[in-house]
Formats: structure tokens, sequence, C-alpha cells
């Protein structure tokens, strides 16, 4: 079995920690999450982190100096199901935590596809882009009264580029 990636302060001597899985009921991760952060600071559990990966159902993450300090941070939460016997390797989980961001090619007066949510496969044409707040506003082309709509960046597709 390999070791995990260490958490270390640089320059400084930190115990290396280790992260382990705990088994939760399904839709119930952030309630799981928020009573064993609380117990382990309660407690005083050697705890450094608890994490939920957004999409991922029935599973957090606990990273702990022993098996045995993240065990002591679930027991008697409520539904948590235990510990994955098997410690979990940095690498594993690496892509569901770090935040990628992507370069969106979306320019005014673009021609799109909605891709999701209640105008889902209706085309607009782009009057507004705010890379900050990755949101993009569109009129929809078969209205009869032309209305601005604020969608997220990744809710529109481009279909065509006047250019």
């Amino acid at each position: 079995m390999e070791d995990t990636q260490p958490t270390t302060n640089e320059g400084q001597d930190a115990p290396t920690t280790h992260i382990f899985a705990l088994r939760t009921t399904s839709n119930r991760e952030d309630q799981v999450l928020a009573f064993v952060a609380s117990n382990a600071t309660r407690k005083k559990i050697p705890i450094s982190a608890v994490i939920s990966p957004h999409g991922m159902r029935g599973y957090i993450f606990i990273e702990a100096n022993d098996a045995q300090a993240a065990e002591q941070a679930a027991f008697g939460v409520p539904y948590a199901k235990g510990i994955l016997p098997a410690e979990i390797q940095y690498k594993e989980i690496e892509h569901m935590l770090e935040q990628v961001k992507k370069d969106v090619n979306i320019q005014k007066n673009d021609i799109v596809e909605i891709i999701s949510g209640p105008f889902k496969r209706e085309n607009a044409k782009v009057s507004r882009v705010d890379k900050t707040k990755e949101e993009v506003v569109v009129e929809l082309l078969e209205a009869a009264v032309p209305i601005p709509i604020t969608l997220k960046l990744d809710a529109v597709k481009v279909i065509r580029r006047d250019e």
C-alpha cells in the first residue's frame, strides 16, 4: 500500500495525514459532514479536513492523522454508515477537489442553443457575456417579444457565430 501525499507546512515538521472515505446515506452528505466537523471540534479529535465532493453521492472524505481519529469523529453520527477499511490515495480524489477554470469562447451576437433549464433546446442570441459571474444574457430567437434571460455559461453552447 502506498503512502498518501502528506499534508505538510513548508519548512515545518507537520504530522502526516491520511484520507479515509466515510459511507453515508445518499443525499445526506452535507448533514454528515456538519456532524463530523462538529464532533471533531467538540471532542478535539485531530481531523485536518472533511470534504463532500460535488456530485458524489454516498461518501464524504475525512483527512485525519490515523483511522482511529476518523472513526472517532464519525462515531454516533446519524446517516454515517462507517469508514471504508482501505485508505484513499490523494491522487484518486484529486480531480474531484481542484477547481479547473475553463476558458469560454462565447461572444456577443453568437447564436447559442440552451442546453438546460426551462428553455432547453431553444435557440437564442447572446446580448451580453459576464465572465466574472460566469453568466450570459440571451434573447430567445422564436419569442414574439424579445425578453433578456440570464443563464450560466455552462447552460448554453455556441451553434453559430457571425464572423
